[in-house]
C-alpha cells in the first residue's frame, strides 16, 4: 500500500465507519488507553489450553490492538483526522503436522476458545493434502516479559490542535518561500501486542511509530510546468520527541540530512526554494556517470535490489506477490555468490534504536538481533523464520516474522536491512572531490523493478551534476538503471559511520491477502561508478 492508495482509504474517515486496513474509526482519546496485561493472559491461556485439548502439538495466540492516527492538511486547511482502533486475536496451531489459524474480535472467555478450536480444526482439514510436516525451529520460552519502543513523548497523548498548528505552520512556511501548492501530513502508529505461546512465553510488547511528510509544488504560471519536492523526513521508531527538530547532519551544497531529531519547518522553507529550482534545472545528458547517493536516496535502493530478494520464501518460489520472487537463488549461497564489491556489508536488524523494525521480539516470539546477509561482497545469508530456518541447514529463526493485524496471519517479512558505513574516514566532500563526471542524488522518487529484483530503474528528488569534483549545478529527469549484482559490485567507497542515517517505508507490501509492515533502512552516503542514466524527459517524449 502506497501513500496514495492510504490517503484514497483515510478519506473514509467518518465515526464508526471501518476503515480498510486500519479497523473501526474512534474519538482520539481512545488512543489513550491500553488493555489490562492480567487479562490479555487469561484469554492466551484458554487459547492455549483449548487448542492443545483439541490436538494441537503448538500453539501461539496474539492479542493485538492496534491504534492509528493521521492529521492531513493542505495549504490552510486541515482536510481530515482519523483515528482508528483494531482490537482482537490471532490463533496459530500445528496439528497433525500442518499449520491452521483463525482470529476473533470476540474477547470474551468463550469467543477465543471457539477461535482456538476453529484453528485446529482448519490444521487438521489443511492436513488431508500437506506431503512434508511443518519444521518448527526450536524457541525456548521467555516466561512473562515486556519491551516498548524507548519514547520520550508519546505522540497519541499530543493534543490534534497542536498537531495540525505544526503542520499548518509548515505549509504556511513554504507558501512564504514561494511555493504554489503543499500538502502535510502525520501518521501515528501504536501497537499494543500481547503474544503467548506453549513454548512458554508471555511477551507484552508496546510498540511506536511515527511519519511526518509533506508534499511542496512551485508552478511556472507563464509555461504551466511544475515541480515537487517530498519532504526528507524519515518514518522512525521513536515519540513526538521526533519533531522537536534542531539536529541535522551538514551536507555539501548548502544542504542536509535528519538524524534523530526533524525540523518540519525548516525541511519546508528548503523544499519550497528547491521547487522553484528544480523549475529551472535543465534536464540531464543520457550517459555513464559515477553516483554519489545520499542516504535519503540509497534506502529504497537497498530495500527494493537487497531487502526484498533475499527475504527466503520469495527465493524459494513460495512468495511472489509484489514484484516477484528473486534471482538469488539457493546455489548462489554455496556458490559464495558476489553480490557486490568488497566495500559492501549488507545486514539485517530488529534491534537498532529508532528504527521502525525495531522490537524484542518478534511475532512468533523470537528475540530479534542482528545478522548479516552480505558480508564484504560475498552473499552469506537471507531472512528466514522458525519453519523455514532447516532449509538453510539452520536450527534458530532469525526473528523477522510479522503480521500487521491480530486478524492476519504471521509471516516472514523483511527485517530493517542496512549498507554498513565504510571502515575508513570518509566524508561526503570527501568522496565528490574525486569524482569527474557523476550525479549526487538526494530523495528517493520513482522506480521499477522486475519480478526476480535483478533489473531495475530509480528516480530521486534531487539531483546534482558533479564535474571535476565540484558541484556544478541542479539538474533534473534523472532516473538510472541497475542490474542488481553488477549494481553492487559497482560501490567504490561508502562514507563513515558519521553519515549514518536512516531512510524507511511505512507501508511495504507483502503476500496475497495483502499485508503492510513498516522497514527502515541505514546507510552512509555511497559511490557507483559507472552508472547508466536515462532522461525520464527524453523517455517520455
Amino acid at each position: 500500500m502506497d501513500r496514495r492508495n492510504f490517503l484514497t482509504a483515510s478519506g473514509i474517515g467518518l465515526t464508526g465507519l471501518m476503515i480498510p486496513g486500519f479497523g473501526n474509526a474512534v474519538a482520539a482519546e481512545v488512543l489513550l488507553t491500553k488493555m489490562d496485561v492480567a487479562r490479555k493472559k487469561v484469554l492466551a491461556d484458554i487459547a492455549l489450553n483449548t487448542a492443545t485439548g483439541a490436538g494441537a502439538s503448538y500453539c501461539d495466540v496474539r492479542i493485538g490492538r492496534y491504534l492509528r492516527q493521521f492529521v492531513i492538511t493542505r495549504e490552510a486547511k486541515v482536510q481530515n483526522v482519523v483515528n482508528t482502533e483494531s482490537l482482537g486475536a490471532g490463533v496459530r496451531v500445528i496439528a497433525n503436522g500442518t499449520w491452521g489459524f483463525a482470529a476473533t474480535s470476540d474477547l470474551s472467555n468463550a469467543g477465543i476458545a471457539k477461535a482456538a478450536q476453529q484453528a485446529v480444526a482448519i490444521a487438521k482439514a489443511n492436513s488431508r493434502s500437506q506431503t512434508q510436516p511443518v519444521q518448527l525451529a526450536p524457541n525456548k520460552g521467555v516466561g512473562e516479559v515486556a519491551w516498548a519502543t524507548p519514547i520520550r513523548k508519546n505522540a497519541m497523548e499530543v493534543p490534534i490542535k497542536d498537531k495540525a498548528d505544526l503542520l499548518l505552520g509548515v505549509n504556511a512556511a513554504a507558501m512564504s518561500a514561494g511555493a504554489n501548492f503543499v500538502n502535510s501530513m502525520l501518521f501515528l502508529v501504536n501497537e499494543q501486542k500481547y503474544f503467548a505461546s506453549t513454548d512458554g512465553s508471555y511477551i507484552d510488547q508496546d510498540v511506536h511509530r511515527i511519519w511526518p511528510t509533506f508534499t511542496v509544488t512551485a508552478i511556472d504560471k507563464a509555461s504551466g510546468k511544475f515541480r515537487s519536492r517530498d519532504s526528507l523526513s524519515s518514518p522512525v521508531g521513536m515519540g513526538y520527541e521526533y519533531l522537536d527538530g534542531g539536529r541535522h547532519t551538514a551536507l555539501p551544497n548548502g544542504l542536509y540530512g535528519y538524524s534523530d531529531a526533524y525540523d518540519m519547518k525548516e525541511d519546508a522553507l528548503e523544499a519550497a526554494k528547491q521547487a522553484q529550482q528544480k523549475l529551472k534545472a535543465p534536464s540531464v545528458k543520457p550517459g555513464k556517470y559515477d553516483l554519489v547517493l545520499d542516504p535519503s536516496h540509497t534506502w529504497l535502493t537497498i530495500h527494493e535490489s537487497v531487502g526484498h530478494p533475499l527475504e527466503l520464501d520469495r527465493v524459494l518460489g513460495y512468495e511472489a506477490n509484489y514484484a516477484g520472487t528473486s534471482f538469488a537463488t539457493l546455489d548462489k549461497l554455496k556458490d559464495k555468490f558476489q553480490y557486490g564489491s568488497k566495500n559492501v556489508t549488507l545486514f539485517a536488524d530488529k534491534v537498532q534504536p529508532t528504527t521502525l523494525g525495531a522490537v524484542g521480539y518478534d511475532d512468533e516470539g523470537v528475540k530479534t538481533k542482528r545478522w548479516d546477509l552480505v558480508k564484504d561482497g560475498t552473499l552469506v545469508n537471507y531472512q528466514a523464520i522458525r519453519d523455514q530456518v532447516h532449509i538453510l541447514g539452520q536450527n534458530e529463526s532469525h526473528g523477522c516474522c510479522y503480521a500487521d493485524s491480530w486478524s492476519s496471519v504471521q509471516f516472514q517479512r523483511m527485517a530493517n536491512v542496512s549498507l554498513a558505513p565504510g571502515k575508513s574516514p570518509l566524508s561526503v566532500d570527501d568522496m565528490i572531490k574525486n569524482v569527474e563526471k557523476g550525479i549526487y542524488i538526494i530523495g528517493d522518487g520513482s522506480f521499477s523493478i522486475d519480478q526476480q529484483r535483478y533489473n531495475a530503474q530509480f528516480g530521486g528528488q534531487m539531483f546534482y551534476e558533479i564535474e571535476n569534483g565540484k558541484i556544478k549545478g541542479m539538474v533534473e529527469d534523472v532516473a538510472y538503471q541497475i542490474r542488481t549484482p553488477e549494481f553492487w559490485n559497482a560501490c567504490t567507497a561508502v562514507c563513515d559511520e558519521r553519515d549514518y542515517r536512516f531512510g524507511g517505508s511505512f507501508f511495504d507490501g507483502k503476500g496475497q491477502p495483502g499485508q503492510v509492515s513498516a522497514v527502515s533502512h541505514g546507510s552512509s552516503t555511497a559511490r557507483f561508478d559507472g552508472i547508466n542514466v536515462i532522461s525520464t524527459a527524453r523517455s517520455l517524449g
